[in-house]
């Protein structure tokens, strides 16, 4: 089901990292996502153009057995109606967008694109790559209500 609740809030785990005791979402297979884009990334390096990392991509997720689907069309709801479609590059096992850049720098309109992604079309996890820097980075992105509250609540009370 697709749907739009714009009341949602945007985490990146990026910069800081608070520690608990709950587990990522979905682990296992961001892991092992993870491990396609480090193989991806060691046997090409850097600087090549996104088709090229999508499509090694493509080939490392085929033998790892990952389940994708690759630029599928994600309905953009308002008020119950089709107003458009986003496509992003990967959405992993029906549960993750991936959106993959080849740039020396992010700029911050990047990441704002996957938040539009996560946030009309029903996504919680989402996965910014960027292949064109010398190190391979990868940016979690994770949309929901629950954990903005309890991240919030952690950074307050490790303040004090």
């Amino acid at each position: 089901m697709i749907y739009t609740d714009m009341n949602k809030k945007i985490f990146t785990d990026n910069k800081k990292r608070i520690r608990t005791d709950k587990k990522l979402l979905y682990e296992d297979l961001t892991y092992r996502i993870r491990g396609a884009m480090f193989t991806v990334y060691n046997e090409l390096g850097f600087g090549h153009k996104e088709n090229i990392y999508q499509k090694s991509l493509i080939r490392e997720f085929e033998t790892l057995n990952i389940p994708f689907k690759q630029e599928v069309g994600l309905d953009v709801k308002y008020k119950g109606d089709i107003v458009g479609k986003y496509r992003p590059d990967f959405v992993i096992d029906n549960r993750i967008i991936i959106e993959l850049k080849s740039v020396e720098f992010m700029p911050k309109s990047h990441e704002e694109q996957l938040v539009h992604y996560l946030k009309t079309t029903g996504y919680s996890l989402g996965l910014l790559v960027n292949f064109g820097s010398n190190r391979l980075r990868i940016k979690r992105l994770i949309w929901t209500n629950n954990l903005r509250k309890s991240v919030v609540n952690l950074r307050k009370s490790l303040a004090r």
